[in-house]
Parts: structure tokens; sequence; C-alpha cells
């Protein structure tokens, strides 16, 4: 820090002092640091399993087994990924990009929305009860929903159909490939399902700070809600929407395992339909007589370098356009 001598107006540099707020504000990080530290930075040194065909030897340690009985392989780990046909191969990573730039498109619409419907609302109780409603599924795990999903498909006892055989209808075998055309709806429905009501109130904070006088200047000039929404809500939420598209984009080739193996119950009639890079991954635990410890690995480090890029180019596209709604 710098300040002007007033005798000379020679600058004089002014050195700064720990002070005791500065102590506080560090140890309320420091159980943050000390998190991420640990569960964060500290992981990322197994990443050498990826460039190795580990083994683990029976009355050692994680390092002695990593450095004393896993020799290298290069990025033999890596080709695991493509070692099966080539149709299988394209059907992982179109899966795995094709859901996941749905819920991009669908995760910023959605709650959006529904946040400036909440909003618009007169009754501030009815408003709470249902921003509530909507949050609630994000609590619950895949494997409650899985339940709940095959209690509604069953074959036998299935209450879908159940309906259906009320009306005069054969019953629907929910599980096998004949139903394969009706799962990317209900996958697409379940995961909107289960996260719309988290996006949703990031989106409706946003909007309770906006400026209450902006509101009341577009009413004086006899604004509809529907222009307020456009010309007000909209554009102060411009810089959030494009964060959040960033942050998503960077998980484009991540899947939520839970979505794809629960709810399908892995299903051998559907694979075509959920199989994604990191249902491929789990499953090749079971099939391969290898240890798989440097498959996982490289399919992590695969993910990370991969999403790590496409944040990046979405990022330097959004800087182009407009610089100040940049992520970094």
């Amino acid at each position: 820090m710098k300040r002007t001598n007033p005798g000379n107006g020679v600058s004089v540099r002014k050195k700064r002092r720990f002070t005791q707020d500065d102590l506080q504000l560090f140890f309320l990080s420091l159980p943050s640091t000390i998190w991420y530290l640990l569960f964060c930075y500290l992981p990322m040194f197994g990443l050498i399993i990826a460039f190795k065909k580990y083994k683990v030897a029976p009355g050692k340690g994680f390092l002695w087994s990593l450095f004393n009985n896993s020799p290298w392989s290069g990025l033999d780990n890596f080709r695991f990924l493509f070692a099966n046909n080539r149709e299988t191969t394209i059907n992982m990573f179109r899966n795995t990009i094709g859901y996941n730039v749905i819920f991009i498109i669908l995760g910023i619409v959605l709650p959006v929305t529904l946040a400036i419907m909440i909003n618009h609302l007169r009754s501030e109780k009815l408003a709470k009860v249902t921003q509530t409603a909507m949050f609630l599924p994000h609590f619950l795990s895949w494997v409650v929903v899985g339940y709940f999903v095959f209690a509604f498909l069953s074959t036998d006892n299935g209450l879908v159909n159940r309906i259906i055989m009320s009306f005069g209808g054969s019953p629907v075998k929910w599980y096998q490939g004949e139903a394969s055309g009706y799962w990317p709806w209900f996958l697409v429905f379940l995961h909107m399902w289960k996260t719309v009501g988290y996006s949703m109130v990031v989106y409706l904070a946003s909007i309770k700070g906006i400026d209450e006088s902006l509101y009341e200047a577009a009413m004086i000039d006899g604004a509809s809600k529907w222009q307020q929404t456009r010309y007000i809500t909209l554009p102060m939420l411009k810089t959030i929407m494009i964060i959040m598209f960033i942050m998503a984009v960077g998980k484009i080739f991540n899947s939520d395992f839970g979505l794809f193996y629960r709810t399908t119950r892995n299903s051998s009639s559907l694979t075509s339909v959920y199989l994604t890079l990191d249902v491929y991954v789990f499953n090749s635990m079971f099939n391969n007589p290898r240890p798989v410890y440097g498959y996982i690995s490289a399919a992590g480090f695969l993910q990370s370098v991969l999403g790590c890029l496409t944040m990046v180019v979405a990022n330097t596209i959004v800087r182009k356009v407009d610089r100040d709604s940049a992520l970094f």
C-alpha cells in the first residue's frame, strides 16, 4: 500500500499489518481450506495410477504397492475406453454428451422460468410452499428414486401397467428393449425433477437482489409483467445464467451415475439408452479379470481434462461476446 508524504510529495510504502480482523477471517476460512486440501488437492496424487498397472501387494501399504509393485503402463489404461467395438464407443460418448447438452439447456430455461413465476406469486406463503416442494427432491437418493420408478413401471404390479390394463390395454415391459424409446424421456424428466429446485433457488435469490426501484419505475411507465420480465429481470439475470452455463459445460463429459444406473436397474436390454462413460467404467469393474484401478483413474483423469478444456473454450467465447459476464 502506498501513501504520499505531504511534505516532499515522495511516495512512501506503508507496511500492511496483520490485524485482529485478519486473524478472525483466517480462522473462519481455515476449515474450508483444510477440507479442500484433504479432499480436492491431496487426492490428485492418485492420478499417477492412471499411468501404471496398479497392483495391491498383500501386507504392504498404498505407496509401496504403487512404486514397487506397479509397473508403468503408459497410455494403456486410457485405451480400454475405446477397446470395445466402434458402435459401443460412439454410443457411450453420444449418450454422455447428448444427455448433458439437453440437461444444460433445460437446466437454465426451466429454473429461470419457475423462479420468475414464483417471484410473481402474490401469496408469500404459497411461494414458500411451492419453493420447498420443488427443492425437496434434491435431497432424495437415486436409490430411493429408483425404487419409486420401479413401483410405477414394474411389469407385474406397476401403477402405470395397472392403469393401462384398466383401460383394456396390454402391460408394457418397461425394462425390456420394446420400451427403450420411452426411457430418454424418463431420464430427462427424472433429472430435471430432481435438480430443477436447487437451480431455481439460485436464480430466485438473484431476482430478490434486483433493485425494486427498477420495477417501480417500470410500473409508473405502464410496463406489464411480461415487459418487466423481458427488460429488467432477464437482463439482470444474464450474468448468473452465463456463469451457471459455463460451470455446467465443464461437466459435459460426466454423467449422473445414479440416474443412469439405478433408475434403469442396469437392464441389458436398455444399454443403448443409458450407457454413459461412468456406467461403462463401473460395469468394467465386474467384466474385466484384471485389476481396474488404473482404468478408473484414467477415465476420471480424461473426464477432468476434457471438462476443463470445454470450460475454458466456453469461457473464451463468452469473453469475446461479453467480457463482463465471463467466469474468469
